[in-house]
């Protein structure tokens, strides 16, 4: 691999695909579910909170947003460490097997979701949390496809055993 296309090719940076979908959610959330726009039953089911008082959900939604964004960091950081980019638009120099990459293949797509649904939850809204499951889908076919197609052809034998002994997730 060399050159300009020494790179995955992902669609989009994944973190804006995880806001896409916070944001979408939530407009649909805040502005679209009113029965003026989508009718009184459908606007039920889309305003549709969790039923928790707020400081309920502070309790369960902080540490989940807390927990994922240091997730995201200590994994980005033991990139950073290796000297390999962060960033899938920029080549892999080095393939991360250790640290957090023992227990995952994509800590910090794993740490993006566990941020996403603690927001959800802070939001109150139970159609921003179900909107994780399509944003989920995109960053797997997209993503994470994508890169591992590309770590595969990169670094080969190495990345083939890493996958086969590794989770994706979990």
């Amino acid at each position: 691999m060399s050159g300009s296309r020494d790179i995955p090719g992902v669609i989009a940076p994944p973190p804006l695909i995880y806001i896409g979908f916070l944001l979408l959610g939530w407009a649909i959330f805040r502005f679209a579910a009113t029965p003026e726009v989508v009718g009184p039953e459908a606007a039920g089911w889309l305003g549709l909170g969790f039923g928790l008082e707020t400081q309920v959900r502070r309790i369960v939604s902080l540490p989940l947003i807390i927990g994922g964004l240091l997730l995201d960091g200590a994994a980005a950081g033991y990139f950073r460490r290796l000297g390999t980019a962060v960033e899938p638009w920029k080549p892999s120099t080095v393939l991360a097997t250790d640290g957090l990459y023992r227990f995952s293949r994509n800590p910090i797509y794993l740490g993006f979701a566990i941020t996403y649904a603690g927001l959800a939850l802070a939001m109150d809204s139970v159609l921003v949390l179900l909107l994780l499951l399509p944003c989920l889908w995109v960053v797997d076919r997209f993503v994470i496809q994508r890169e591992e197609r590309y770590l595969s052809a990169r670094f080969g034998a190495d990345y083939d055993a890493y996958r086969a002994r590794v989770r994706r997730w979990l």
